[in-house]
């Protein structure tokens, strides 16, 4: 399958595992790189929803890509009540993040840039996520356990957390991973 990408030197530039894994059950051949240094900043009058397709953008910028390249850059972010949560930047403001999202419906938006040398695509998917109430225990546990500092909402889907924490998914589940498969296959195969 993608047989139209074999003339490509496909780059995943992410350093995100899970983006990793993702893409390898597309079957393509790919390789991770990673520019280090990008400020993930936006304009504070961007929608919140806009925000992952403008940082995907802003990654691809940091890359040249070579008549032979194609790139794959992608942001997620977790929205609640209409503002972006991020990544933590330590233990404890990931509990209080996982208190906010304990009993609630977010959503998980990524945004994917792909790009060659003379063409550029993005693609925005958005998931709804309903976790259950969460004890602090609970929340305790996870963050001391499987540290996701690393995590928009400091929290993995796929994770312990994601068995036992989320009652319900309204959209893609991969998308909440932080690659929305479906989507990016439907692109790749356009190139």
């Amino acid at each position: 399958m993608l047989d139209n990408l074999k003339k490509y030197n496909i780059i995943l530039a992410s350093g995100s595992p899970r983006r990793k894994e993702l893409l390898e059950g597309l079957g393509v051949d790919f390789r991770v790189e990673v520019v280090n240094g990008i400020e993930e900043t936006y304009p504070h009058d961007l929608p919140v929803a806009e925000i992952p397709v403008y940082l995907s953008r802003l990654k691809a910028h940091a890359y040249q890509a070579n008549a032979n390249d194609l790139i794959i850059t992608a942001d997620t972010v977790v929205i609640l009540n209409g503002k972006v949560i991020g990544k933590p930047h330590d233990e404890a403001e990931a509990k209080r993040m996982l208190s906010e999202l304990s009993g609630n419906v977010h959503t998980v938006v990524t945004g994917v840039t792909v790009f060659t040398a003379d063409r550029v695509e993005s693609l925005s998917c958005s998931s709804e996520v309903e976790f259950a109430p969460l004890s602090d225990e609970e929340i305790d546990y996870y963050v001391e356990n499987y540290r996701p500092l690393d995590k928009a909402g400091s929290y993995g889907i796929q994770e312990w957390i994601g068995y036992m924490g989320i009652k319900g998914i309204k959209g893609s589940f991969y998308n909440v991973m932080g690659l929305p498969v479906q989507r990016l296959y439907a692109l790749l195969k356009t190139f």
